[in-house]
């Protein structure tokens, strides 16, 4: 029972401390997910125009959580979450939109975002199981996921005249 219970404090210390959690939900790779914790799980928001996607997390289902320290980066915990997708508009649903709207950083639409969140998107709250997995002891590195986000392009051909501008020659 002691155990159970430090497992318990040790999902939410580390959850709500971190600012990223990584989440694998069915048939996908883990992403990492800004959250909140709020009322015993955390909570994210995503699949909507310019959000984070939520594939793989579906509601009933169950999700891989891994917390990872917010100074060093390295892997906390990993806990096994049930997948619950609230109601847009109800009690719950208002109740995680307050909490996720104070973290939510650069928000195209300001005051306007619960709104649109109401309209686009999907809340889900990933409530701890209990169980907590060992933590590997091997190299569990991968490759970065496809993104539309890459901006790699060569630089331009004026740029290294500029940035040796202002320096003397030898």
């Amino acid at each position: 029972m002691t155990s159970e219970l430090l497992d318990q404090a040790l999902v939410e210390e580390a959850t709500k401390k971190s600012g990223l959690i990584w989440v694998r939900g069915t048939g996908v790779p883990a992403r990492a997910l800004w959250h909140v914790w709020h009322e015993g799980a955390a909570c994210v928001v995503g699949d909507g125009p310019g959000e984070q996607p939520l594939s793989g997390l579906a509601d009933g289902g169950e999700a891989e959580v891994t917390v990872r320290s917010k100074d060093k980066g390295g892997r906390l915990v990993s806990w096994t979450a049930r997948v619950v997708e609230l109601a847009a508009g109800s009690e719950q649903w208002e109740a995680a939109v307050a909490e996720l709207k104070g973290k939510r950083l650069n928000a195209p639409d300001g005051e306007a975002m619960p709104e649109r969140w109401r309209r686009e998107c999907r809340v889900l709250r990933l409530v701890p199981t209990g169980a907590t997995a060992p933590l590997p002891d091997h190299d569990l590195s991968a490759a970065p996921l496809p993104s539309p986000a890459t901006t790699r392009r060569p630089i331009p051909a004026g740029l290294p005249k500029l940035l040796l501008k202002g320096r003397k020659r030898k």
